[in-house]
């Protein structure tokens, strides 16, 4: 069933009632140009510092309540005896009312001054360490009504409450775009604005009036449709409910603070990474890449004077010797002959099945000339569904192919350049960095590559820190690395930047205890509690719950840390507020005594109640003045309380066509965590259950707080050891890894270009302003985009993400990358850029949001038609000749092959053998996983390792690593003379033929004979063989390019995981699913139709 479009009505918005994270039903899809509706600036006093009732202030006010002391450990319960009285804060599940302001919220239309000097900044950015005002009573307005499509974004900037005084003097002190949080502009819009909020005026130059009415124009998305029963992604998902299921307009919670919008007019996180390393010289796209040139870590910042007067700098403008970024920059002929010899093959998969190739996959280089590829953004960060972006929609269209982005944002680098200067540089109309894709007419200006404004080079940024010359802006780093990280001034802080705060909700019933996570969880808390990312300000709290509440006073000069317990789940109240988050150095002695005994409290209990939604709750009011990370540990279905759910599950009819249970049973968990995000608070879930649990309710608190999700099904500390080792290295990455608080993102493109939907975890607080309250570097995001506006007038497009965070120590970071690609005007040159692994990851995304919206079976069918659609395109559109058999672009040549795997992945399969949570835990990763990641559990890597050698091997930090050659998925390439190891991401099986060598059975598993092998084998001894020494640094080096840990499971062919090995042989029949085979003959049926 094909999901209704958005609306093509154009004029007054049709209710913003875009979803969150999809295309708003109003106004054209997200441009990054200006957005012209009349926005409403949010007036905060700027004289008020931080208002308390703000939810980005620290102070709370809390009523009193009254508490009952019960026990001597304080239980306090409502419906106890008369006892104390003791201040608990009152605050409601939505801190933030529906005003947060002093004063009255005035509608302003936007003022169209051209004139750059009085351009109020942004009101969307958030200064660095600032943090963005709270949710204020979000008020989406519509935009005017008016055909003219948005080409830059065109904001009004409400005025951020904060000590900082911004004016249009601090034109480049705002980085971001003009406020789009104020406004709520479709989500799938722009980055974040970093300016500080100015006067709201805010245009490049496009008239005034609303951005037209409706999505983009009615055609197919990534998966174009032919008829209205068919299953095809539309352009955007039903506009009514967003791919992320908010609707922008009914954003109830206090989750949107329009403050923030202001703010990334100004900054992202805080570490930018250098990208300017030519990605043809990496071997394997998710993997190391070739470190980068040394970055600019550390600069001095510029001199604030003029140089010395030795220097000698030209007076006046001069001409310069930058390569321009024009035609000149791209081959003479677009066709890509040069670059891509093999591109123009014409494939018949019918004949060359084996495609797949021995080496890991590398994305597709752009058509660019070298000077501009070698500036480019590293692939592993940021890179586009199809490398040659088609000039028209219309064209898109023909192409049948989607269009979109894949983001890594946040990923640890080895090399990154961090600029202190105290002038960042931005476009005065759409607020895009300044990058290394601008053109410089000469040394005093140069032009913005998005919205083509000519803006005036800064003073500060004539002098190069670096080679300590005046008057080579165009050598400056922010001009030489597309992936940068700038320390950001005040302008962009809405508030102090807050303290890093740790928050951990443990789940102590009775069912709780038997698993023994308890144990594991404060043993690796007391091994890394120095490791925590923070300083000196670092807090820490800790609740358990069962039936009941219970919190630990952590106060300096106790002996030992006080129970306190709260009964009245119905009313939760934080007793002593003060005492239960605490500074981590000051208290640490308490927090290791309490970590000890921790464990041992609850073993005898026989409470088997779960109260989570109630925990929750106070989790939340405790740790909503400053905002901070929720770690929340749950073992079964919670039974009590607000949020109490009930089984769904029914094993029968797991997979059914009519799939009611990917959807939340209960808007408890969204609405949660829609107030957590308007907090900067982000919840991270750890479900360790044998049980169903109704992951898809429970998902939500993460999925909307941008926090992340853990599953261990069937954990328990004795009976499924690996599991056990699993969570321990798990959770050490979780704990020890980097962090971002507070931070929020937005994705800039060139005019005519625009986003419509978005794709990961995190809430949209404007129509392209991504709220992500915690930032981690394992984190990936999807979105999907249109051509609004044809492209004719440039042969070169480019995207930037802005990332605006506070890092653990405190200080306000922006983290920029910046990605250009060639524009084409051919069908064939459309396909010869097709980069099929970005392709099939944001299909997955595209089809768990349909799944979730429409049913499994309309997933899949969108899949299928997917491939047919784009094959039947280029067979009709680019062939000469209509020749037998499955004719496909080398480009495309893995495609059917990929979306084969992508149908008997866990989230999408058929038949009754995965269990519902475990289904929506793959969706989650589908979401949430970097594409390197993603691809790797989609389609596994198989190798043949009985025969391990030195020869192509690679050498890294003195140890060799081999490189066998990368096997086709299918039985076919088994032999029962050899072993062979399956990765699948997060789980590498090595099976072990019957008649292996018996060298390969005792110098690497350290066995007699194949009968010795123990069934339930999970690790592989370290014997002092070359054997050994060469499997083991394979699998080692594998392990170590993921964030999580992958059990190892060694497979006779009587094995119980046999199963699960063959399962991944994607090129095979399995019981519901076609052999790949098959499959292509099915496609070759629908496309020679």
């Amino acid at each position: 069933m094909a999901q209704p479009r958005i609306p093509a009505a154009r004029g007054a918005a049709a209710g913003l009632q875009a979803q969150n994270g999809a295309a708003s039903a109003s106004g054209s899809p997200y441009t990054n140009g200006p957005v012209q509706h009349t926005l409403m600036s949010s007036q905060v006093s700027l004289s008020q510092g931080y208002d308390s009732q703000l939810p980005g202030s620290y102070p709370h006010p809390m009523p009193a309540k009254t508490l009952n002391p019960f026990s001597a450990q304080s239980n306090y319960g409502g419906s106890q005896g008369s006892g104390q009285a003791l201040n608990s804060p009152l605050v409601t599940s939505s801190p933030v009312p529906p005003s947060l302001h002093s004063g009255p919220v005035p509608r302003m239309a936007l003022p169209t001054s051209q004139n750059p000097a009085a351009t109020p900044m942004p009101s969307g950015s958030f200064p660095p360490g600032t943090n963005p005002a709270p949710p204020l009573n979000w008020q989406y307005n519509h935009p005017s009504t008016g055909p003219q499509t948005n080409h830059f974004p065109h904001v009004a900037q409400p005025t951020i409450p904060g000590n900082t005084d911004f004016t249009a003097d601090h034109p480049y002190v705002s980085s971001g775009d003009p406020a789009l949080q104020t406004s709520f502009k479709k989500p799938g819009s722009a980055l974040p604005l970093q300016n500080p909020p100015l006067p709201p005026t805010f245009q490049p130059g496009a008239p005034p009036g609303p951005p037209p009415a409706g999505g983009p124009p009615p055609s197919r998305g990534p998966v174009p449709q032919k008829t209205p029963p068919r299953a095809a992604f539309p352009p955007s998902l039903n506009s009514a409910v967003n791919q992320e299921g908010i609707t922008s307009n009914a954003n109830t919670g206090s989750a949107a603070h329009s403050t923030y919008d202001e703010i990334e007019g100004g900054g992202f996180l805080a570490t930018p990474q250098l990208v300017n390393q030519n990605p043809k010289t990496s071997r394997s796209v998710g993997y190391a890449y070739p470190s980068l040139p040394p970055g600019y870590q550390n600069t001095a910042p510029p001199v604030a004077g003029m140089p010395p007067s030795s220097l000698n700098y030209p007076s006046g403008p001069q001409a310069f010797t930058q390569a321009p970024l024009g035609a000149n920059h791209l081959t003479a002929s677009m066709s890509g002959l040069s670059l891509h010899p093999e591109g123009l093959r014409v494939v018949n998969l019918l004949q060359e099945r084996n495609m797949l190739p021995s080496t890991p996959l590398q994305p597709p280089v752009p058509n660019l000339l070298e000077d501009v590829q070698k500036l480019n953004c590293n692939p592993e960060l940021f890179r586009c569904t199809l490398t040659s972006v088609p000039q028209t929609q219309a064209l898109l269209n023909k192409a049948k192919l989607p269009l979109g982005l894949l983001l890594h944002p946040f990923k640890d680098l080895v090399q990154l350049p961090v600029v202190t200067s105290s002038t960042i540089v931005r476009c005065r109309s759409c607020r895009t960095y300044i990058n290394p894709f601008v053109n410089f007419l000469d040394q005093r200006r140069w032009k913005c590559n998005l919205c083509y404004r000519v803006n005036d080079v800064p003073e500060e940024f004539m002098y190069n820190p670096l080679t300590r010359v005046y008057g080579e802006p165009h050598k400056r780093p922010e001009v030489q690395n597309a992936t940068i990280e700038f320390m950001a001034p005040s302008e962009y802080m809405l508030r102090p930047p807050q303290p890093p705060v740790y928050l951990f909700v443990f789940d102590v019933s009775h069912n709780a205890i038997e698993t023994g996570y308890l144990n594991s969880v404060c043993q690796s808390l007391l091994d890394n509690l120095d490791l925590l990312p923070g300083n000196t300000r670092t807090k820490i709290g800790f609740i358990t719950f069962d039936s009941t509440i219970h919190f630990y006073s952590l106060q300096e000069g106790l002996s030992q840390p006080q129970m306190l317990i709260v009964s009245d789940i119905d009313d939760v109240f934080i007793p002593m507020p003060e005492n239960l988050l605490v500074n981590l150095n000051e208290s640490k002695e308490l927090v290791q005594d309490l970590l000890k005994t921790l464990p041992q409290m609850f073993t005898k209990t026989l409470e088997t109640q779960s109260a989570l939604g109630p925990a929750l709750q106070a989790a939340f009011k405790l740790i909503s003045p400053t905002g901070g990370r929720m770690s929340v540990f749950q073992t079964q279905l919670p039974t009590l309380g607000v949020g109490a759910l009930k089984p769904r599950e029914e094993p029968n009819q797991r997979s059914s066509a009519k799939e009611i249970h990917l959807t939340p049973s209960t808007d408890f968990y969204k609405k949660l965590a829609l107030d957590c995000s308007g907090q900067q608070a982000a919840v991270d879930l750890f479900l360790l259950s044998g049980q169903y649990s109704d992951l898809a309710s429970l998902g939500c608190i993460s999925r909307y707080s941008a926090g992340s999700v853990y599953y261990y099904p069937s954990y328990h500390h004795q009976h499924n050891p690996v599991q056990v080792q699993k969570f321990q290295k798990e959770l050490h990455r979780y704990l020890t890894r980097k962090i971002g608080f507070e931070a929020v993102m937005r994705i800039r493109c060139t005019k005519g270009l625009s986003i419509h939907t978005f794709h990961g975890n995190f809430f949209v607080r404007s129509t392209d302003l991504l709220s992500l309250p915690n930032v981690n570097p394992d984190a990936g995001y999807a979105v999907q985009m249109s051509v609004e506006e044809s492209l004719t007038d440039t042969q070169l497009v480019s995207f930037q993400s802005a990332l605006l965070y506070t890092s653990s120590k405190g200080e306000r970071r922006i983290r920029v990358h910046t990605l250009c690609l060639p524009v084409v005007s051919t069908l064939n040159e459309v396909f010869l850029g097709a980069d099929v692994q970005a392709i099939s990851g944001l299909l997955a995304n595209m089809a768990v949001d349909r799944s979730v919206t429409a049913s499994l079976s309309d997933a899949r069918d969108a899949l299928v038609n997917a491939v047919i659609d784009s094959l039947s395109a280029y067979r009709s559109s680019v062939l000469s000749s209509q020749q037998p058999g499955l004719m496909v672009p080398f480009s495309l040549r893995l495609f059917p092959l990929f979306v084969l795997a992508l149908l008997k992945q866990k989230s999408f399969q058929t038949g009754t053998n995965v269990r519902l949570d475990e289904r929506i835990f793959a969706m989650c990763q589908v979401k949430n996983q970097p594409l390197v990641h993603l691809m790797l559990t989609t389609h596994p890597s198989l190798y043949r390792v009985d025969n391990l050698s030195d020869e192509g091997a690679l050498n890294i930090n003195d140890r060799t690593i081999p490189q066998p050659p990368i096997l086709q998925l299918s039985v076919e390439k088994l032999s029962r003379d050899g072993a062979f190891l399956m990765d699948a991401g997060s789980v590498l099986m090595l099976w072990v033929g019957r008649n292996c060598a018996q060298n390969f059975l005792s110098q690497v598993l350290g066995v007699q004979n194949y009968a010795s092998i123990p069934q339930t084998m999970t690790d592989l001894p370290e014997l002092d063989t070359p054997e050994s020494a060469r499997m083991t640094a394979f699998i080692s080096w594998l392990r170590e390019q993921r964030p999580f840990f992958p059990i190892l499971y060694v497979i006779r062919e009587e094995s119980l995981m046999k199963a699960a090995f063959l399962q991944n042989l994607v090129e095979d029949r399995t019981e519901s699913a076609l052999s790949y085979y098959e499959f292509l003959l099915h496609i070759q049926q629908q496309v020679n139709k």
